[in-house]
């Protein structure tokens, strides 16, 4: 389900707060709302509504609201941002106005629904945090433009901030779609698969192993003969030792994280 939004909920969350509640059962069906503020709503629903993601929201598992922060432009010009004070490029979105439409949608705000604000200054999107979204009601995101938003909205409101990586985008929206797609995917009825997510990369700190299909040889390269073995075991074990050289070899920082879990305490060295 896809409209226009006049009404978003969210509930004001600490930004080094990532304690969100996980307690839902996750068999549990409801709709996940995400609810996103922007200067180009024609840029959604975009890639999600595609795939499983679309599948997902045409079934009614998600749905997406979208508010347009031009509407609550002021002044004789319809302005929404304005030169940074003290000088430097790019322009600024302006307090008052970002405070007109998180107004407007603060009615109905539920317990369990973070303000997400997108910035190359936030804390890094990861898998685990992902997962904490998943486990919400829902998530409003504010999406940056220009130079950024005045630092008294960061301040009053105290969002959570999240950047998607060490890169520069000229706005939010793309960044807006890569949170709320890899948290879709985790809600109940997404994926055909419930164990679809079990063994994919980031899962357990860990990057999934190499995937094969037919044909069988290509270009000289053949399929490795454990997975043709019919052992399931022994092609699980194969699996996980993939993934613990490839982990080790390519994101050090995942690895040390893996060493230090449980299932890495014990079998990380094997």
């Amino acid at each position: 389900m896809i409209r226009k939004a006049e009404n978003l909920s969210f509930v004001q969350m600490k930004k080094n707060d990532l304690n969100i509640k996980t307690d839902l059962p996750t068999n549990t069906y409801r709709n996940w709302k995400a609810n996103v503020l922007t200067l180009y709503p024609e840029m959604f629903p975009g890639s999600l509504n595609f795939g499983v993601i679309g599948n997902a929201l045409k079934r009614g598992i998600w749905s997406l609201e979208i508010t347009d922060i031009k509407k609550f432009a002021v002044g004789k010009h319809k302005n929404v941002d304005e030169r940074p004070i003290g000088g430097g490029p790019g322009m600024i979105l302006r307090s008052d106005v970002i405070d007109n439409t998180l107004n407007s949608v603060r009615e109905n705000e539920s317990k369990n629904h973070p303000l997400i604000y997108l910035t190359p200054k936030g804390n890094r999107l990861s898998q685990e945090l992902v997962e904490r979204f998943s486990k919400t009601d829902g998530v409003t995101i504010l999406c940056g433009r220009f130079g950024g938003i005045d630092e008294r909205v960061i301040t009053y409101y105290n969002p959570i901030e999240i950047s998607v990586g060490d890169f520069i985008l000229s706005g939010a929206e793309i960044a807006a779609q890569a949170l709320i797609d890899s948290t879709v995917r985790l809600l109940p009825g997404t994926l055909g698969n419930t164990k679809s997510t079990n063994d994919e990369s980031f899962s357990r700190h860990l990057l999934e192993y190499p995937q094969y299909t037919k044909p069988n040889i290509w270009k000289g390269f053949k399929v490795p003969d454990i997975l043709f073995s019919g052992d399931h075991q022994a092609i699980k074990s194969w699996r996980f030792d993939q993934s613990k050289i490839i982990t080790k070899e390519r994101r050090s920082d995942l690895w040390k994280k893996f060493l230090n879990s449980d299932i890495g305490a014990h079998k990380g060295n094997e």
